[in-house]
This record gives structure tokens, C-alpha cells and sequence, in this order.
């Protein structure tokens, strides 16, 4: 009898649920439910939008929705970055990470945002060497021969990178610092800006830039590569020796992961690191990846919290030490 009353009770629960009740339950528990976007921070063309674009085609078929590249630059990184911060913490917007991001708290004296705070890690996607490349016209084939034409010019060399407080900016300047020579930086909105003039060779002559945006134009003979900035040498350019084998010491390198805002659900978080992680294993991708010199960087979400914890303090250092002021 009780059983019976039971069952009633729940038929007739169930039969006065209103059908839009339903369906709103019915869509949050699915995600995704539209289009994602992956927001990058800087131009079309550089590193990051390499890697981001990589990613997208990996992420679209597993997730049954289109992974759409987004593109905001500007603000050395800042503006892409507080989209992502003031969006819906639903998984649907996402933002590529990289080390832009833990050298901005030193660089810039106010934010509108905490990085650290108002992002959740999702997970890492790739390390990635930077490479010293000049213009063919600069008469130096190797890192000696550059720091001892630098020296001989009344004028400093022009040193492109992708914006003031950029990986290839502070790379730049800590080669400065330790080859004890003077170059001029020209800060773009972007590596690809960057690249752009360099091969032009009239604006800017030399770069410290990402592989994965660099080789083609190594490979292609637009650009001469002097030097990795890794300990090891790139396998996407096994000739090209390691930079601390003219100075040594010196050591720098870029990273890529995903990030989301703070308070987006535990288990979206937890879904897109695994198929991230699954890409990162999957030898197409990661033939996609070594092609650029990217190596991969699998791991949970506290993995690349302690990554960013780590590279924010390394990066702060530099920017002191050098002075780097955003503009």
C-alpha cells in the first residue's frame, strides 16, 4: 500500500513538472551546449594561435560542438585575458594560457583582474623553445658574431618582439643583460606584426621568437637562426645549436595551456582536461606538435597551477632586474 501511494505520488510529480523545467535541467547537465570559444591573446600567426588552432581541431569532434578561435589582442595580453576573467564560468569560453600571463602581474601596477585568482587552470599543451632569428642582411651567423657586431654600431640593433613584456621581449632582454650589449626594442601586437617586418629586414633585424611561428620562415630561408634558447637543442631544428653554449647560463622558453574562468564547474574542468590530455597522447597531434618544436605537457590542473605559480616568480625577477615598464 505504501509502495503504491509511492509511486503515485512520483507519476503525479513527474506530470506536473513543466516541460520548460525540464528541458532547462536537460540543457545544464550537457556541456558542451554551443560553440566553445578559445580566446587568444594576441594576433593571427604567432605561437599561441598555432597552438590554439591545433587544439580547436582536436577539441571540436570530441566535444560534438565547434571550438572557435578567437582573437583579441592588445594590452600586452590583458584584454584577451579579462574577456575570459568577466565570462560566464560555464566552460563555453576558455582562454589559452602562456607565460604573458605570470609576467604581467610585475610588469603592470594595476589590473582589473588576478590572474592567479580569477582563472582556474584547465591543463597544459606544450613547451616550446624560443629561437634567436635575424634578417639575412645582419652579417652574423652565429651568437658571437651578433654580440660583436652589435658592439661595433654606432646605433643599437632594432629587436622585434610581440609586445612589451612578451616572452620574446623579456628573452630579449635578458640576453642583453648577459651578453652586455644594447639592442632597441620595437614592440608589435603580436609575433605575427613581428615576423612581418623582420623579413622585411628594414624596421627590425633580430627576434627572439617561438619556434612553432619561426621555422617555416627558418626552413624557407627568410630568416637565419643563430640559437635555441633551451638547454637542448629543438628537434624542429636539430642544426641550430643552444644559446648557452655562447652565454652560459642563460635558459628561456614559452609554454602553452588552457585556462577558464574561476568558479566554472568541477566536472567541465575535469572533462576538458581529459580530452586534452587524450590529444596530447594521440601521435597525429603530437607529429603536429614536434613538426613546430612544441613538446607536449600532459597533467592534471594542480600541474599547471604549480607551473604558473613557478613561472611568476622567475618572470617577476626578470622584470625587475631589467626595469620593464608597461607603456
Amino acid at each position: 500500500m505504501h509502495m503504491l501511494r509511492r509511486t503515485l505520488l512520483q507519476s503525479a510529480v513527474a506530470i506536473c513538472t513543466p516541460p520548460l523545467m525540464l528541458s532547462h535541467a536537460a540543457r545544464a547537465e550537457a556541456y558542451p551546449s554551443r560553440p566553445v570559444r578559445l580566446v587568444t591573446a594576441f594576433a593571427p600567426g604567432g605561437p599561441m594561435d598555432i597552438v590554439a588552432r591545433i587544439l580547436s581541431q582536436w577539441l571540436t569532434p570530441r566535444l560534438g560542438q565547434p571550438v572557435i578561435v578567437e582573437n583579441r589582442p592588445g594590452a600586452g595580453g590583458n584584454l584577451g585575458t579579462e574577456a575570459v576573467v568577466r565570462a560566464a564560468p560555464d566552460g563555453h569560453t576558455l582562454l589559452m594560457c602562456g607565460p604573458v600571463n605570470t609576467i604581467n602581474g610585475a610588469l603592470y601596477e594595476r589590473l582589473p583582474f588576478d590572474f592567479a585568482r580569477d582563472i582556474a587552470p584547465v591543463a597544459g599543451l606544450v613547451r616550446v623553445p624560443l629561437v634567436m632569428v635575424v634578417h639575412p642582411s645582419v652579417p652574423a651567423t652565429t651568437v658571437p658574431e651578433f654580440i660583436a657586431y652589435a658592439r661595433s654600431r654606432a646605433r643599437p640593433v632594432a629587436m622585434a618582439s610581440a609586445g612589451i613584456g612578451t616572452p620574446q621581449h623579456v628573452a630579449g632582454e635578458l640576453f642583453k643583460m648577459m651578453a652586455g650589449i644594447d639592442l632597441l626594442h620595437v614592440p608589435y601586437r603580436g609575433s605575427g606584426p613581428a615576423l612581418a617586418d623582420l623579413l622585411g629586414g628594414q624596421s627590425v633585424q633580430v627576434m627572439f621568437d617561438a619556434v612553432p611561428s619561426a621555422v617555416g620562415h627558418i626552413r624557407g630561408g627568410g630568416l637565419r637562426a643563430l640559437a635555441v634558447t633551451t638547454a637542448d637543442r629543438s628537434e624542429a631544428l636539430p642544426d641550430i645549436p643552444v644559446l648557452a653554449g655562447a652565454l652560459p647560463g642563460y635558459a628561456a622558453s614559452s609554454w602553452y595551456g588552457v585556462g577558464t574562468p574561476r568558479g566554472t564547474p568541477a566536472e567541465v574542468v575535469d572533462q576538458l582536461n581529459r580530452e586534452i590530455n587524450a590529444g596530447l597522447a594521440d601521435r597525429a597531434m603530437v607529429a603536429q606538435f614536434a613538426n613546430l618544436g612544441a613538446t607536449p605537457m600532459p597533467g592534471t590542473q594542480a600541474d599547471l597551477g604549480r607551473l604558473i605559480a613557478e613561472e611568476t616568480e622567475k618572470w617577476g625577477r626578470v622584470v625587475r632586474a631589467a626595469g620593464i615598464k608597461a607603456e
